[in-house]
């Protein structure tokens, strides 16, 4: 009993001296026998590291009270393909890791983990945006960064340092969600009028049904509101329409951005690499594609963003001369090199026209009322449905119902021609250049046999799987980045649900209604929108 009593104090040293033994016989079988007795191994060292390990052997090497001298320094080239090494610090890991977990750049390729440290944060800002929920948010990480080295120092459990490895991160998440906010001007579903609205209504206390007017000129820099949307917003009829339609579009244009520049740094490694065929038979057919088809979408957004649509529309309205909407400045077309000049017609038809001229007949259609001439039924005259325009683009081409600009039609031909042409060319331009390759290469060594990698075949299924990748990938993740636009209103609308039954439904009930009201607002805010929607905004 003495005995085991005796080994049992030694049994763990004794464990880790077997197991540290057992690792150094280990390397030292991966050693190769050289000459006069030495041992030879081969291995990959960071350069900038390379003194350091030359004296760390040197040193090592001493200790034994060797005859035998070491030697370090390095294996003539040509070297197969180094491993990957990122240097990081407390900020970058965070990034590096996430992005390992999907997959880690080829030595000296673009590290895609620089952009993520601005990206992730900021589109979860985008699906997270409130600002009373962001500061929340943001407080908990910057209590993260307050006691970071007394948590290096700590023995963490596996939640908690994990948090702590993502102290920065959280951070970032907690400062963009308060940025996305303000610009949403959402603050736990209140709108805040900091600028003072640029609507108002004629009745101090509106009612349902009310109307509000701008108190500004439309297109002037007085009627637009300084920064993020206007809180009138918030209390009007379709605002959950028009913050649908704002935050879709939004979402598409994030994701399009973010997508291209992926493809952007594809074509800067081919580049680095002096890859000739991945430029030109990879890079730019994939930047023809995407460009013909999803860039131009988010031109038509924009284009349709900065349209004067009230002077459009009003250019195809019949109106009475003598009635008081002639002549408002809210007509601002440009007609027979005159912008904004109001012109009375013949009075041959209903006695109506159209502030460029036009005598109404009763029955006539939009295209004939409208001067732009942009061919389709609204003529350039109606603000276009951009679903349906981009839907048939490959389903009915040369077809364009609502066009918003000249010519419309025959872009969107040609475009649809260039995204055509793009897919062959992405398919088979590189496989045939490579067979071809190779098939001098081995005419003019017929000593040595073909690898076959350079068989016409493999080529071109690989190059179909990334054909098929790239194609599928545009067209799945355009539609996947919309769940920005639906976390995001999913917040908000939760954020609304918990105002409206928890406290609004108990402020005109009595003092302790509230009381119990406002406890059930915040735990379910803590629980849903500040735990649970935190980690479902991350995920996605």
């Amino acid at each position: 009993f003495r005995l085991c009593q005796m080994l049992s104090q030694h049994t763990e040293r004794w464990t880790w001296i077997v197991l540290r033994e057992k690792a150094v016989y280990h390397t030292l079988n991966m050693f190769k026998a050289d000459v006069s007795g030495m041992l030879r191994g081969e291995g990959w060292v960071i350069s900038e590291s390379f003194d350091d390990v030359r004296m760390s052997v040197n040193r090592a090497h001493s200790d034994m009270d060797h005859n035998m001298p070491s030697h370090v320094d390095q294996v003539p080239k040509p070297w197969p393909t180094p491993p990957t090494h990122f240097t990081t610090n407390k900020f970058t890991y965070g990034y590096q890791e996430f992005v390992n977990t999907y997959g880690i750049p080829r030595y000296r390729e673009a590290n895609p983990a620089l952009f993520t440290a601005a990206t992730f944060p900021f589109l979860f800002g985008v699906m997270y945006g409130d600002i009373g929920h962001g500061l929340f948010l943001f407080c908990a990480g910057l209590y993260l960064l307050w006691n970071e080295e007394k948590n290096d120092k700590a023995k963490l459990d596996e939640m908690t340092g994990g948090l702590h490895a993502g102290r920065y991160m959280i951070t970032m998440m907690g400062f963009f969600a308060v940025y996305a906010g303000l610009v949403y001007n959402d603050c736990f579903s209140l709108g805040l009028n900091l600028f003072g609205s640029r609507w108002a209504f004629e009745n101090e206390e509106p009612e349902d049904g009310d109307v509000a007017d701008m108190t500004g000129t439309y297109g002037d820099g007085s009627s637009v509101y300084p920064f993020g949307l206007d809180p009138i917003w918030h209390v009007a009829a379709n605002e959950l329409l028009f913050f649908n339609s704002f935050k879709m579009k939004l979402s598409v244009i994030f994701g399009i951005v973010q997508m291209f520049s992926g493809t952007c740094l594809k074509g800067l490694n081919a580049i680095y690499f002096g890859k000739r065929l991945d430029f030109l038979f990879e890079f730019l057919p994939m930047v023809a594609f995407a460009a013909s088809l999803f860039v131009y979408m988010v031109v038509l957004i924009f284009m349709k963003w900065s349209i004067n649509w009230n002077s459009r529309m009003l250019s195809a309205t019949c109106l009475d001369p003598a009635s008081d909407g002639w002549g408002s400045v809210d007509y601002q077309e440009t007609v027979n090199g005159q912008t904004g000049v109001w012109v009375e017609c013949d009075g041959n038809g209903d006695g109506t026209c159209t502030p460029w001229g036009y005598s109404c007949q009763g029955n006539d259609d939009l295209a004939d009322k409208c001067p732009l001439d942009f061919g389709g039924s609204g003529d350039g005259c109606q603000p276009p449905n951009l679903i349906t325009s981009l839907i048939n683009i490959a389903l009915a081409p040369g077809v364009v119902d609502e066009p918003m600009y000249n010519g419309q039609a025959g872009m969107q031909n040609l475009l649809l021609a260039i995204a055509g042409i793009s897919v062959p060319t992405l398919l088979c331009a590189k496989p045939y250049f490579l067979s071809k390759e190779a098939s001098t290469h081995h005419h003019s060594h017929d000593e040595e046999e073909d690898d076959e990698d350079h068989g016409l075949g493999e080529i071109l299924i690989h190059q179909a799987i990334e054909t098929i990748e790239f194609v599928l990938g545009m067209v799945s993740n355009t539609a996947s980045y919309l769940r920005l636009w639906a976390l995001s209103l999913a917040h908000s609308e939760l954020a609304t649900v918990f105002w409206e039954k928890a406290i609004l439904s108990t402020l005109n009930v009595n003092w302790f209604a509230t009381f119990i009201g406002y406890g059930i607002f915040a735990g379910t805010t803590f629980g849903v929108l500040l735990c649970m929607d935190v980690l479902e905004c991350f995920l996605h």
